[in-house]
């Protein structure tokens, strides 16, 4: 049965180091498909800036064109915050009990996953694929919180196949890309020039809809 992988974040806006993470990511762990599941209420964060539809609908430009991506709305059209755990268990129940499942994660995102709700809970759910991105010291033991290293020395594999449908920590370097949502809305926010961060079809609707442009009083 070929593994999925599933991409949650804010997207806000989505970027070509998220799209390069999830098409490196599906190649090192062989995923027939990806669904990308933009949040709707984050717990962890605070409310994003730009409305979920408006997050969406970037997400469903970037990702047109690949056949291996998808978009998953579910976090979005739910009036619940957008636990992770409970987004896995619906797929679960969904995809059923032998359907591999590969949680997509940045370095960052997984350096903080015991901060997360039910986060042991995950490693029943699916496996974790971390795409260490420039400047995340990923790889040094010093810097996994203990909890998490101690599930890292259990489930990391290294080279071969993966057996069962969760529960295993694949770690891999990406391809260098030092692009983040943060700083591109700056750039947009001072009128600067974001080309080529991000795919055109998102900075169309960006500038269609006036996303993150500063308004003066």
């Amino acid at each position: 049965m070929p593994p999925i992988g599933i991409f949650g974040g804010t997207f806000d806006p989505i970027h070509f180091g998220h799209l390069r993470l999830a098409e490196e990511m599906a190649e090192a762990a062989g995923l027939e498909r990806v669904l990308f599941i933009p949040a709707g209420q984050p717990p962890h964060r605070r409310t994003p800036r730009t409305a979920a539809a408006h997050r969406l609908e970037m997400v469903r430009r970037a990702v047109a064109g690949n056949p291996r991506f998808e978009v998953d709305a579910r976090e979005v059209n739910s009036p619940r915050p957008s636990y992770t755990v409970d987004t896995l268990t619906e797929l679960r129940a969904e995809l059923g009990n032998d359907q591999p499942l590969w949680l997509l994660l940045g370095a960052d995102a997984f350096l903080d996953l015991t901060s997360w709700h039910a986060w042991r809970q995950l490693f029943e759910l699916a496996h974790i694929a971390v795409a260490a991105r420039p400047g995340a010291q990923l790889l040094k033991t010093e810097t996994i919180p203990e909890l998490l290293r101690n599930e890292l020395s259990q489930r990391q594999v290294v080279g071969g196949p993966v057996a069962g449908p969760a529960g295993s920590v694949l770690l891999r370097q990406m391809t260098p890309l030092d692009i983040s949502a943060t700083a591109i809305r700056e750039t947009l926010a001072r009128h600067g020039s974001v080309r080529y961060l991000l795919p055109d079809a998102v900075l169309d609707y960006i500038h269609e809809h006036q996303l993150y442009a500063r308004h003066e009083n």
